[in-house]
């Protein structure tokens, strides 16, 4: 998997480069237009054109003799680095991307980059909620802005129709943005503008835009969608892995970011009877099994397989009734509990016949008992996908080599699982490229 990233200038390919990095690619910049590219570690690729306030000619120039060497290079996706505050030569060059391209080719603008105070609204861009043009940029030495109604900006300076996607069809979902883009596309418009005003809006339209099959989709941004994009477009290359998401910790924290996994992926959870395992009798060995039967048949079904204790929105389990009733201590209890959920994890990578991408435990007494119940030496640690979140694999025993990603319970935000099992979808394509 490929990425090749055309920018203006170098600040904006670093910064581009960042966000591609941290979504796990192995990403480098290139301050020359006319170098070939060489580096066969490196699987994204930001290259400079030096270009924001070139002569238009020259600017289409560098653009195409990128576009050669993305073609050499053998890129899968080309994304177009744009400014943050719409400065520059925007239409000439996404017009000469589009004719390089060819006429089912489509540049899809989103100018915002919330993380910097940029959003869209309206086909308006703000910086920190004042019009572009009243801020001072407006006052560039070299091309100063004299307007904020980004899809007027670009129509300036191409001959393709520019489009405009509003907010209200965004926050409807990838879905609707989905179907609006088809209707954009059926009109003949080549530049389609979109607004957003959060990153998780700008996931859904990179979502769309992968939904696109007919079409080559070119994000033109100043950076969040190029990465989102290409996360996106990696993610669904990646499909015929299957990842595992076994959860035993049950704080709050953790349900919410359950909830918010099961929303986004649609998913449709097996749950585990933990009362059942926490137990020395034979109703241990009796849910596991019924367990892994329901898991085998659903990994075929479902892409990715959540498995927890606690359903959504359920009391915990009161474990001091059951030490009373056991007569074991609640320490032994927890620990069936944990060793429950690897063995049925370890049944289910074992039995299939499905190809496993990767694993997600969250709780250290589960990813503990994976360790222990895989018979692993360790985990070879690779990366740290959000703070207090690790990515490696299994060294030794039944699960060598499988991809896994560790989170204690209480750490992460909302979206702490989903960004978790998004990062081991790029690291299976990113795998596999390198095989190949």
């Amino acid at each position: 998997m490929k990425i090749g990233v055309i920018a203006d200038d170098l600040t904006g390919a670093n910064a581009t480069g960042v966000r591609l990095s941290k979504q796990g690619f192995q990403a480098a910049t290139m301050v020359y237009y006319d170098q070939p590219i060489l580096a066969a570690s490196i699987n994204a690729i930001c290259v400079d054109t030096d270009s924001r306030y070139a002569d238009e000619r020259v600017a289409r120039m560098r653009v195409n003799r990128v576009l050669d060497h993305l073609k050499d290079w053998k890129a899968d996706v080309i994304c177009k680095r744009i400014d943050s505050t719409v400065r520059g030569n925007i239409g000439v060059e996404l017009e000469s991307v589009l004719n390089r391209l060819g006429e089912r080719s489509i540049a899809v603008v989103v100018a915002s980059y919330p993380d910097s105070g940029r959003i869209s609204s309206g086909g308006y861009l703000l910086v920190d909620g004042v019009p572009v043009q009243a801020t001072d940029v407006a006052k560039d030495p070299v091309r100063p802005l004299t307007q904020s109604y980004i899809p007027s900006i670009i129509q300036k300076q191409s001959h393709y129709a520019v489009s405009h996607m509003g907010l209200d069809t965004v926050l409807a979902g990838a879905s609707a943005i989905f179907k609006a883009l088809q209707k954009h596309i059926e009109k003949k418009n080549r530049i389609i503008v979109i607004d957003a005003v959060t990153n998780e809006e700008i996931e859904e339209i990179a979502q769309a835009m992968v939904s696109i099959k007919d079409y080559l989709m070119i994000p033109a941004d100043p950076g969040p969608l190029t990465a989102a994009y290409s996360k996106a477009y990696t993610s669904q290359r990646s499909r015929n892995k299957k990842i595992i998401v076994t959860v035993g910790s049950v704080t709050s924290n953790s349900q919410r970011q359950m909830q918010y996994l099961i929303e986004k992926i649609k998913a449709e959870p097996i749950y585990v009877n933990a009362e059942k395992l926490a137990s020395a009798s034979e109703s241990w060995d009796e849910e596991i099994d019924s367990t892994v039967k329901r898991a085998l048949k659903e990994i075929i079904r479902q892409d990715i397989i959540v498995i927890t204790t606690v359903p959504l929105g359920d009391e915990q389990l009161n474990l001091e009734e059951i030490v009373k009733r056991e007569g074991q201590t609640q320490d032994y209890l927890a620990k069936r509990i944990a060793d429950g959920l690897a063995k049925i994890t370890r049944l289910v990578i074992q039995s299939t016949d499905q190809d496993i991408g990767g694993c997600f435990s969250s709780g250290g007494d589960v990813t503990a008992s994976l360790c222990s119940v895989g018979s692993a030496e360790g985990i070879r640690l690779r990366d740290e996908v959000l703070p207090l979140v690790a990515y490696g694999q299994f060294i030794g025993g039944h699960l060598d080599g499988i991809p896994l990603v560790t989170k204690g319970g209480m750490a992460g935000d909302k979206k702490a699982i989903y960004t978790s099992v998004k990062y081991l979808l790029t690291q299976n394509t990113l795998i596999e490229k390198t095989k190949v």
